[in-house]
């Protein structure tokens, strides 16, 4: 009983059926088949197929739920469905058996397929599977999907198993969490989150045939979020004098959910990096790096460097750091001819059309070794100007030998100065301004600028010209009649000649009667302001440092013929003044008799003798003696006791206060009335 519930009841309703001695023998033979199996789990019904449409060869597949290692298969094949095989394939160690030609094979009928199981002592055998094998197609999973966003689709694609359409299911889910897979039969999946990562699956179903078997799930495969902003790049120049530069980039990690899987830096220049400069082919270098930093050498032309960043997901816009020439403005002129024949070995020449004084990177022209010069000759163009380099390579690093401008052939500016206008006239100048010829139109080197005036009222004059800096834009026209009127031209010139003129006129203002009177009115101001700034000067001067007395020196004293005079030494006088006391006189009586100086005796001291015989007389009276009865010596005598006497009167103050005149000074001296 056990046995029969164990049986498939298909083939227990097939055994029904069979009333004859050859089916109670298969009954007999299919139980003993089962009784032995019943010790196994079955394994699953086997499914045969080709992996395309137009393949002949087939390939069988089941599973088996076990651990053993000794496990063996046999395939079976039979198109009655009765127990009996007509094809097997006996002791295949996997659970799969391909290389299954289609001639060994019953595939334009229905044919039953089983498997049966060997595991130790044990058999048991699968359900049976009734298909017609010609009808029934499996693709293999798919293999190196590629993804990438659009907006917030993502989008994957796969390398096709044949040109006819397939129907795909792709499954997805976020991949910084654990929710459940969703899916989608087309392989655009839409309305995603692109700044999120994602995990997929997909498997492919075939269209054309009539069985059609969908495939394995692909490998789990992580989509990085979508790389939506250029890198952030940072340039640092270092430059050497030996015409080197060495270009430093750096820039900014992409968001983590769009580096999920690893993340590549493209750096692309249009220079050789660390080689040498004028590549034989001109393809742009590429770089891949996987850090945020990256340096290279580059010569002192113009270069172009890209940086971008590459996930599985796709690429993010392109970071273009333009690195110009060194500036051309102030560069001299070619001083050497160019090669006449060939390039030498190890130097590479470039040229720019020069726009505006700026280089034209799309303009640029090589040149290398060993190329003919005639070359370079034959695509320039006459009166262009062009920023010529020439390149070497020392030990891999470019290096920048000759760097300067000219010109195939020169030519006069073909246009004139733009903006040409007076300003600012006064009586005898005017100011004049322009814009510079841009150099495009220079058509040569500028050498300078021609000014030239001509008067034209009251009578026509002279011209006269004047010659400008060429780097100038204004100049300052001086030495004008005043009321007059002129005509000024301005033109460029080159080493060729002059270029057309510009041309503007103005009139000059008169002279003012009423400025020349302001002039005047204003230089006599400045001196009545002098003047009486000397005045006060000289008065603060005098009260601050006091004049110091001179002595008065009498003309008659140094006449020749007085000897006797010139033989006479200086006398010091000596003056004792008293304070004021009511029996001493008045200030005015000392003003009078005071002597602050030494004076020399003349011939018209005589009546000063007379005053002094005098007041001796007068003394010498009230002592009951007359003056004609004294003596010269008597005299001199009488007056050294009149002074000492004063001297005596003036003792009876606290100080006594004396001027003593000696040898030109005048001295103060205070003494105690001791």
């Amino acid at each position: 009983m056990m046995i029969l519930r164990d049986f498939p009841q298909h083939l227990m309703d097939q055994l029904k059926g069979w009333s004859s001695l050859q089916g109670f023998t298969a009954m007999f033979m299919l139980l003993t088949v089962v009784s032995k199996g019943s010790a196994c789990e079955a394994p699953s019904g086997p499914q045969c197929f080709r992996r395309n449409f137009s393949e002949s060869v087939y390939r069988c597949e089941w599973s088996m739920n076990t651990s053993a290692s000794d496990v063996t298969y046999d395939l079976y094949f039979n198109t009655t469905g009765s127990p009996f095989k007509e094809k097997e394939f006996e002791g295949i160690d996997k659970n799969w058996k391909s290389q299954l030609n289609e001639e060994a094979l019953i595939k334009d009928r229905p044919v039953y397929i089983w498997v049966t199981a060997h595991t130790g002592n044990s058999s048991c055998t699968s359900p049976r599977t009734s298909v017609v094998l010609r009808n029934t197609v499996k693709y293999e999973a798919p293999q190196t999907i590629s993804v990438s966003w659009l907006k917030n689709n993502l989008s994957l694609s796969w390398k096709a198993a044949e040109k006819q359409p397939a129907l795909a299911e792709v499954r997805f889910r976020r991949e910084d969490t654990t929710e459940s897979w969703e899916n989608s039969y087309q392989v655009s999946v839409v309305n995603l989150q692109k700044r999120s990562s994602y995990q997929v699956q997909v498997r492919q179903r075939s269209t054309q045939a009539k069985n059609p078997l969908w495939s394995d799930w692909s490998a789990v495969q992580t989509v990085p979020a979508e790389l939506e902003h250029q890198p952030e790049v940072n340039l640092t120049t270092r430059e050497f004098n030996n015409g080197t530069r060495m270009l430093i980039l750096t820039w900014k990690a992409v968001p983590h959910a769009a580096a999920v899987g690893g993340v590549n830096y493209s750096v692309t220049d249009t220079q050789s990096s660390r080689g040498c400069p004028c590549p034989k082919k001109k393809k742009k270098k590429k770089k891949q790096v996987k850090t945020t930093e990256y340096s290279t050498y580059v010569t002192d032309s113009f270069v172009n460097i890209s940086v971008i960043a590459i996930n599985a997901a796709g690429a993010s816009p392109a970071a273009n750091i333009p690195v110009p020439a060194k500036p051309a403005k102030d560069l001299k002129t070619c001083d050497k001819p160019l090669p006449k024949v060939k390039v030498p070995q190890g130097t590479c020449l470039e040229w720019y059309e020069l726009q505006d004084g700026k280089t034209m990177p799309e303009t640029v022209k090589t040149l290398k070794a060993r190329d003919n010069i005639r070359k370079m000759k034959a695509e320039m163009k006459d009166y262009v100007r062009y920023f010529y380099f020439e390149h070497k390579c020392v030990r891999g690093i470019p290096r920048t030998a000759e760097m300067c401008l000219f010109y195939k052939k020169e030519g006069a500016p073909r246009i004139k100065p733009q903006g040409f206008t007076a300003l600012s006239e006064t009586c005898n100048s005017a100011e004049l301004s322009w814009k510079a010829i841009p150099s495009e139109e220079q058509q040569g080197f500028l050498t300078h600028y021609a000014v030239c005036s001509m008067r034209t009222s009251p009578q026509d004059g002279a011209e006269e010209c004047h010659n400008v800096s060429a780097s100038s834009t204004e100049y300052r026209l001086e030495n004008l009649t005043p009321g007059s009127r002129y005509n000024i031209s301005l033109a460029g010139v080159t080493r060729v000649g002059a270029g057309p003129k510009a041309f503007t006129s103005i009139a000059t203002h008169p002279e003012n009667p009423v400025n020349v009177w302001l002039s005047l009115g204003l230089l006599f101001v400045f001196f009545l302001a002098s003047i009486l700034c000397t005045f006060i000067l000289k008065r603060i001067k005098n009260r601050i440092f006091p004049p110091v007395p001179i002595p008065v020196i009498l003309i008659d004293t140094f006449r020749p013929g007085n000897q006797e005079m010139l033989e006479m030494k200086e006398e010091v006088h000596e003056l004792t003044l008293q304070p004021e006391d009511k029996s001493v006189p008045t200030p005015e009586d000392l003003e009078e008799t005071t002597v602050l100086g030494e004076v020399w005796e003349t011939d018209d001291a005589a009546e000063e003798d007379m005053e002094h015989e005098r007041i001796l007389g007068d003394s010498t009276t009230s002592e009951g003696a007359s003056d004609e009865c004294l003596s010269p010596g008597y005299k001199s005598q009488a007056v050294r006791r009149s002074r000492d006497s004063a001297v005596m009167d003036l003792g009876q103050g606290d100080e006594i206060t004396m001027l003593i005149y000696k040898n030109g000074s005048v001295f103060d001296v205070k003494a105690d009335s001791s």
